[in-house]
């Protein structure tokens, strides 16, 4: 009876990975090059003292300004890797109503978010005391910051998207997570670049002036994609009010890391791997969200709340991925650490905290994303608009608490 049981499982692991063979190599690809990028980002971020003390309360931005990018452009992938696979748009890159619906879409949440995101930010530092720059400067460094990275990450999303499935690829697994890292990356050089044009505008009156533009302007594009017809007014309407709630959960991300700073800046590598757990675990279930929601549209599996096989196996692909990716970021960030001779916490710990931390994360985020895929294409939503944003929020703001927290007990543990 044993044996048969035995052989049996031996079996259907054999014609699972038989099966997801491709997927799982596309997977990994994407995520190592994003791994980098990740890697650069922490590198950025740890080389940005000048800037943060010269602008107080620029780091309650900055989790809430990556976020948005990965949030706004990977879902913008997720939607074309869907029309791709539906056969909406082609592969060729031409110009058609769906695809222009889609980039003004992309811009206009880009001016929203980055609006939404200074107010929300210059309310977290007034709440909690933190010292902090005007409301002004929040406000232009964020648009200028959202504006500088769009005009990178729009042509790169669509040429990831659709020379990825041109060539054979699954969108869904390349597109999204290559998306997010590149988001990542950019974001960073962006509001660097923002600061310094900020710092330029030196007449008052001037910076008055581009801050009621914004907001002008802000208004007037959210009030005509409202009105318009076809696709662009289903994108903004159903993703605003997602993206706000993604905003406050970045910021809150922002706020829980900002609370532990003083563990983190005594373990340099545990700082350089923040970037990199948040980052791929975003990618890991952008990956899942982005598959879901194709396999939804295409009738592949139907929006019930009990997985059904063709769930169940793309769950388990993403906990392979989880297998192999967590360790290899923990490695990256003690390496990279030693290589800028900073003090690490050792091998061991670093790859106990990080791979520990990630199957905790992702085990609750395959279950949300299910849930949330399902849900939303039961209610009439289009589950590429609402599954990135909500599952990417959510999955910075827990991998912080679940991060620090393995981080303080293997800390602990180790210490004792």
């Amino acid at each position: 009876m044993l044996c048969s049981l035995v052989y049996s499982a031996i079996n259907r692991f054999n014609s699972f990975f038989k099966d997801s063979n491709s997927v799982i190599k596309e997977g990994l690809i994407a995520l190592l090059i994003c791994a980098i990028g990740d890697l650069f980002a922490g590198i950025i971020l740890g080389n940005m003292t000048f800037f943060l003390e010269t602008f107080p309360g620029l780091m309650v931005l900055i989790p809430g300004a990556i976020g948005m990018r990965g949030n706004i452009f990977g879902a913008l992938g997720s939607r074309l890797g869907s029309n791709l696979h539906i056969g909406l748009i082609s592969p060729k890159l031409k110009r058609s109503k769906i695809l222009t619906e889609n980039i003004l879409s992309s811009l206009i949440l880009t001016l929203i978010l980055s609006l939404f995101l200074a107010f929300l930010a210059k309310g977290i530092c007034t709440l909690f005391n933190f010292d902090s720059m005007s409301l002004l400067d929040f406000t232009l460094i964020s648009v200028f910051a959202g504006l500088i990275s769009s005009v990178i990450m729009l042509p790169l999303t669509m040429l990831i998207s659709l020379k990825s499935f041109k060539n054979g690829w699954d969108p869904d697994n390349i597109s999204t997570p290559l998306i997010a890292a590149f988001g990542d990356l950019f974001t960073l050089p962006s509001i660097i670049l923002s600061l310094i044009i900020v710092s330029l505008l030196s007449h008052v009156l001037l910076k008055y002036s581009l801050f009621i533009l914004a907001i002008i302007i802000t208004i007037i594009v959210f009030i005509y994609a409202i009105r318009s017809e076809g696709e662009m007014r289903d994108i903004v309407m159903q993703s605003t009010p997602v993206l706000l709630l993604s905003s406050v959960l970045g910021v809150s991300a922002g706020g829980f890391l900002n609370s532990s700073i003083s563990v983190l800046l005594k373990n340099p590598s545990l700082l350089t791997l923040v970037p990199l757990f948040s980052g791929e675990s975003g990618n890991l279930v952008s990956i899942l969200g982005a598959r879901l929601s194709s396999a939804l549209h295409a009738g592949l599996i139907e929006p019930v709340l009990k997985p059904e096989k063709t769930s169940v196996n793309n769950f388990l692909i993403i906990v392979v991925l989880a297998i192999i990716i967590y360790p290899i970021i923990g490695f990256l960030a003690e390496a990279s650490s030693r290589l800028l001779n900073f003090p690490g916490i050792g091998f061991f710990s670093i790859l106990s905290i990080s791979t520990v931390s990630g199957m905790i994360l992702i085990g609750i985020m395959i279950l949300i994303v299910f849930f949330i895929s399902s849900i939303s294409y039961r209610k009439g939503f289009n589950p590429d608009n609402i599954v990135i944003p909500i599952s990417t929020s959510i999955t910075d703001s827990i991998s912080s608490l679940i991060l620090v927290t393995v981080a303080l007990a293997v800390l602990h543990i180790f210490v004792i």
